[in-house]
């Protein structure tokens, strides 16, 4: 498996982005149909969960399961990540034993520290700062009701947390406009409106970040939304 990792949505192409959906359509009929393609038969991915997980986990299981592959899930107690071990130990021992992993943890950094080290695909399956793999499922699910995203617009309401961050970054990749209404100091970092905007600069989708929820949903599409209290 040749190294490429998914830390951020940045790390990542409108190219790579339909690529991704296309396997996922075709692997998705397939599945539908009884076909179990394999292709990642006797993969085994690492998945370190400093933070608990019920969806990640489970969809991260079933889906190597799914490819032919298997799933080894390694908590904070097994590993001690950053205390007992240190991030580049942990990388460097991983990468004999396993073909990718997954990472769940709070600092950005870990992940990006992980990928450094690592010689083999490393996944950010969530940090305090993005949850790429939910934004791509969630554009994903966008493909699957509309004859095509260009040109939508999604609204987002809530606080600007991670989640959002990761679809502020994807939807203007893809041509689909973005509305964030958030409440005065519970807004989006700047540097991912600023990276956002960039992103909308290349293919022609609108950014746009207020506190009116009302006037966000106005000419939505799709409308996003997320609890005021996070998990836990």
């Amino acid at each position: 498996m040749r190294k490429r990792d998914l830390v951020s949505i940045n790390d990542l192409s409108r190219d790579d982005v339909l690529e991704i959906f296309y396997i996922a359509r075709d692997l998705k009929s397939r599945l539908g149909k009884g076909d179990r393609p394999r292709l990642l038969d006797g993969r085994i991915l690492a998945m370190i969960f400093e933070k608990p997980s019920l969806r990640t986990r489970v969809t991260f299981e079933v889906g190597i399961h799914q490819l032919g592959g298997h799933a080894v899930t390694l908590t904070q107690a097994e590993i001690g990540l950053g205390k007992r071990e240190s991030v580049r130990d942990v990388a460097k021992n991983l990468e004999r034993w396993v073909n990718l992993v997954a990472i769940r943890t709070f600092e950005q950094d870990i992940v990006a520290e992980m990928a450094r080290h690592a010689a083999i695909p490393v996944i950010n399956a969530l940090t305090d700062n993005e949850h790429p793999c939910q934004a791509l499922a969630d554009l994903f699910t966008l493909t699957e009701h509309f004859p095509s995203i260009h040109g939508l617009t999604l609204a987002y309401i809530g606080d600007g947390n991670n989640i959002c961050s990761s679809l502020m970054l994807l939807c203007p990749l893809l041509g689909v406009n973005i509305s964030v209404a958030s409440p005065p100091n519970y807004a989006p970092p700047p540097e991912i409106i600023a990276q956002a905007q960039r992103n909308a600069n290349l293919s022609g989708a609108r950014v746009t970040v207020l506190e009116d929820p009302y006037v966000a949903v106005r000419d939505a599409n799709a409308i996003y939304t997320d609890v005021w209290a996070s998990m836990g």
